[in-house]
């Protein structure tokens, strides 16, 4: 795995640039200089996990064989402003499940997920109280 960063304009807006030429803008808070032409740095780290677990989630309802239809993630965190550095405390992660999918053939995706396939929220669960939830809305 590889990943280039390049700083494109202002004191810390860079440009991220994986293998594949996939790019994407990040800049530091405002309180520092930033200047919002891009994501904070640890903005990605929430949205590696909502991508990791999406995908894990998508992958172990479709060898379920359950007719997940779309879904959608909603992450929100807090950070342990008292500390330096200010790491995540708490991670909140909601799952909006479209499709007439079983309950319990759900939540063995979610403990699955989250027990064993995620890498990011096996990272991240190491210093941050991860929660999850889900809806199942049936289309």
């Amino acid at each position: 795995m590889n990943i280039n960063l390049i700083r494109k304009s202002g004191k810390f807006n860079f440009e991220a640039e994986n293998e594949s030429g996939f790019t994407v803008e990040l800049d530091a808070k405002a309180a520092i200089g930033g200047e919002g032409k891009g994501f904070r740095p640890m903005e990605m780290l929430l949205i590696g996990l909502g991508g990791c677990s999406g995908i894990d989630m998508v992958n172990v309802l479709t060898k379920q064989k359950e007719p997940l239809n779309d879904i959608k993630i909603v992450i929100n965190a807090t950070r342990k402003d008292e500390e330096m550095p200010p790491i995540f405390e708490v991670i909140d992660i909601h799952f909006d499940l479209f499709g007439d999918l079983s309950v319990a053939k759900v939540e063995r995706a979610l403990n699955m997920t989250f027990d064993k396939y995620c890498s990011v929220s096996n990272i991240l669960g190491r210093s941050a109280k991860i929660n999850f939830t889900y809806t199942i809305k049936k289309v």
